[in-house]
């Protein structure tokens, strides 16, 4: 549905990184949205998709809490619900699959919505990533128009992370051992995109609290593969990845002794840069290792 020309309607669920500490995330991607043809109607009144944790501990509960996001995205008449996070993307996704594919379990699930003022849902939004939105089709071809500043002179290593890859009954947007989309994304603005095998490896993040030394040793793969193959910063569409490859960068120097400094960068604002955002909505200060130095290796 489109009620701006050009544009296609999406109702935007930025999840809770993005509206807490990954506001960086929320900015770029609200400044990029309309120039690579997305309208985002943003919801009122949703919580968090649960992550791992409650879909774990409490499935019935998990399932209620995506359900009632799908129907305020239906209530606002969006066919598709925006998603800037891996996990809730997988989490949103695999309710969905699992609610238009049993029709009884969609009614018990409406009927306790419904007791508490949601209105129901009948299965007809659909979950899509940013990544997937301007990796191919009408957003692709924006995405090059509006990257007309380029990333040009910057080597790029793309990090997919594990949950925008697998399953891939659920997801079924690319092949999860040679996935195609960052890189493409990475081309179109001009940059080069760099190769190296950890990139569909896992971040680390959800064992860090139980297993700390074995996240760290997931954690460490992409970063110092990335940095062996020569790339000058990493490019990621999960926050919670970005947290992990960000953030614990000064872990991993603390258990290793040694400096790293590779530069994370959300989708949003890697496409941002090529497209010509202002410092205010990309908000490079709020990251742990600062991007801007790599950045002016950009041959503008």
């Amino acid at each position: 549905m489109s009620t701006v020309e050009g544009m296609k309607r999406v109702a935007y669920y930025k999840g809770c990184l993005a509206s807490m500490s990954a506001k960086e995330l929320d900015t770029s991607t609200q400044a990029l949205a309309p120039r690579v043809g997305l309208e985002l109607i943003e919801l009122d009144s949703v919580t968090c998709c649960g992550a791992g944790d409650i879909h774990e501990a409490e499935p019935d509960y998990y399932l209620h809490l995506n359900a009632r996001i799908l129907a305020y995205a239906e209530a606002a008449e969006c066919d598709t619900l925006l998603t800037v996070c891996n996990v809730c993307t997988l989490n949103l996704r695999q309710a969905n699959f699992m609610l238009k594919g049993d029709d009884k379990l969609r009614a018990r699930i409406n009927k306790n919505l419904e007791s508490v003022g949601v209105p129901p849902y009948s299965g007809e939004v659909d979950v899509r990533h940013l990544l997937w939105e301007i990796a191919e089709g009408p957003g692709y071809e924006k995405l090059k128009v509006a990257a007309h500043k380029g990333l040009k002179g910057l080597k790029v290593a793309p990090f997919y992370g594990c949950q925008i890859l697998r399953p891939s009954k659920i997801m079924g947007f690319e092949d999860p051992d040679r996935p195609w989309s960052l890189e493409r994304i990475i081309e179109a603005c001009g940059g080069e995109a760099i190769d190296y095998p950890a990139k569909i490896k896992c971040c680390g993040f959800p064992i860090i609290q139980a297993r700390e030394e074995t996240a760290l040793g997931e954690l460490i793969q992409p970063v110092e593969q990335a940095m062996e193959a020569g790339a000058d910063v990493m490019v990621t569409p999960c926050p919670l990845c970005h947290l992990s490859l960000d953030a614990w960068q000064q872990k991993l120097e603390a258990s290793t002794g040694r400096k790293f400094g590779m530069p994370i960068l959300h989708l949003s604002q890697l496409v941002g840069v090529a497209a010509g955002l202002e410092d205010s909505e990309l908000k490079f200060k709020r990251h742990i290792v600062d991007p801007r130095p790599a950045l002016q290796k950009l041959d503008v």
